[in-house]
């Protein structure tokens, strides 16, 4: 049963990606620390281990269907790429090395003030009222960013769109074009994130609980989620649905207040 729920929040997550830019990150957490509570407080640990992994695949292939002309907006973005991959690789040895408890407890802190910023913080829920000129042109993001991004994101398993898509949104893009975007920014923090979470030892209270893992990564909670993100990607890449820019950021922080929630009241 758990793995049948998991394959249908699977679903839920290839939504998540292709109109949110999550890559699985922020639904994944929640359900994967809900389906391995028997380890305990280690299964947030455990949780944003397999959300990196799932966000390498489901941001992986967002990516790879994604227009070029979409991911031509990240041209000369390679120093920015390299320092998100950095920072990731010392958030998630971050998640290895802290108490368990504090991952869950920052992952719900970082969520509640994000949300808190986009709505009384000018710039997200407005369209950007610079449009139409060259010298109002979405401006890209500052490469210093990077690091501080990819750190913060591995450390909570969220994959940095929750960062990424705000700033660019501020900065002139429309939330269809931030949200893509996400994606290969995602996947440049991923990746790192996952090389350590596979590299670590297991948490010695999978062996009680009878989850096997791989590193910190539950394969199994992975595939299923997989299963189910998969063909949602491919088909909402070929037909994107049509959504009002305003609609589309309320939506973003909807998204983010029930996940807030899901993490405060886990089942």
């Amino acid at each position: 049963m758990d793995f049948v729920m998991l394959i249908g929040v699977g679903l839920l997550t290839g939504v998540t990606t292709v109109l949110f830019g999550f890559g699985g990150g922020f639904v994944a957490v929640p359900v994967v620390v809900w389906a391995d509570a028997a380890l305990g407080a280690d299964a947030m640990r455990v949780a944003t281990a397999t959300s990196a992994l799932v966000m390498v695949v489901n941001a992986g292939f967002a990516t790879a269907v994604t227009p070029r002309r979409v991911l031509l907006s990240l041209r000369g973005s390679g120093m920015l790429l390299l320092l998100l991959a950095t920072g990731a690789s010392a958030g998630a040895l971050a998640t290895r090395l802290a108490p368990a408890a504090l991952a869950h407890w920052a992952f719900v802190a970082y969520v509640a003030l994000t949300i808190t910023d986009l709505l009384l913080r000018p710039g997200f829920l407005r369209p950007s009222t610079h449009a139409g000129t060259a010298s109002d042109a979405p401006r890209p993001l500052p490469s210093a960013l990077g690091a501080p991004i990819g750190a913060v994101a591995a450390f909570l398993g969220v994959g940095g769109s929750v960062m990424t898509v705000p700033a660019m949104r501020r900065a002139g893009h429309t939330m269809s074009a931030a949200t893509a975007l996400a994606n290969p920014l995602t996947l440049a923090i991923a990746l790192p994130a996952t090389a350590v979470s596979l590299c670590v030892a297991a948490v010695p209270a999978a062996t009680q609980a009878q989850v096997r893992l791989v590193g910190l990564i539950d394969l199994r909670a992975a595939a299923a989620l997989l299963l189910g993100a998969l063909p949602v990607i491919a088909v909402l890449r070929r037909r994107p649905p049509r959504i009002s820019d305003r609609i589309h950021a309320w939506a973003y922080i909807g998204l983010l207040f029930m996940v807030t929630v899901a993490m405060l009241f886990p089942v």
